[in-house]
């Protein structure tokens, strides 16, 4: 989901693999000579959007050793998955209250979903992200390692998912990774 802190935990998680890092928004943004991700939903519309993620995707699916931060709605194609599940889909699983509080902090400007809710900054996040959870939800549970925000923080007595670093999250996720790896017979991942 957007917010989630998939462009933080993925540098990080590229970084002690030793992997290149992209970000499919920025990418997408590259190809379109700077124009933002909220300005190509305003001129062009979502479903254009779509289109470019899912060729960044497919580019990217042809290259080995990197880590990618995909927008939030890449889960919304079929074709997407098969791109990305040529390697290890991640879930960073955000509670949505949290989701809006960051949203909320920074502004909604850069998220093109949101402008459509009214109310304040919290609760129009909170309205859109749940209307996105309950069409997107079933296609992030696809993923094959599931990062929840909720089970690190009560494992590590904290009250607020908020409190947690991107840091704790990475190796959470490195962890959930390895585990993959041994299940399926794959090398371990060395120095974390």
């Amino acid at each position: 989901m957007m917010g989630s802190g998939k462009t933080t935990v993925g540098k990080i998680l590229a970084q002690v693999l030793s992997y290149s890092f992209f970000d499919s928004d920025a990418l997408i943004e590259k190809t379109m000579d700077g124009t933002s991700v909220a300005e190509i939903f305003t001129l062009y519309g979502e479903s254009f959007f779509r289109d470019k993620e899912t060729e960044v995707l497919r580019k990217l699916s042809l290259i080995d050793r990197h880590v990618i931060s995909t927008g939030g709605g890449a889960v919304t194609r079929p074709i997407n998955w098969k791109y990305m599940q040529k390697g290890i889909t991640l879930w960073l699983d955000v509670p949505l209250e949290a989701l809006a509080r960051r949203i909320a902090a920074v502004g909604t400007d850069s998220r093109p979903l949101l402008h459509h809710e009214s109310g304040d900054a919290y609760t129009k996040a909170f309205k859109r992200l749940s209307a996105l959870f309950e069409e997107r939800g079933e296609s992030y549970a696809q993923a094959k390692a599931r990062v929840s925000l909720e089970k690190i923080a009560f494992r590590l007595g904290h009250g607020d998912v908020s409190k947690l670093t991107p840091t704790v999250i990475a190796i959470e996720a490195l962890e959930q990774i390895e585990g993959l790896l041994e299940e399926e017979g794959g090398m371990a991942i060395a120095g974390f």
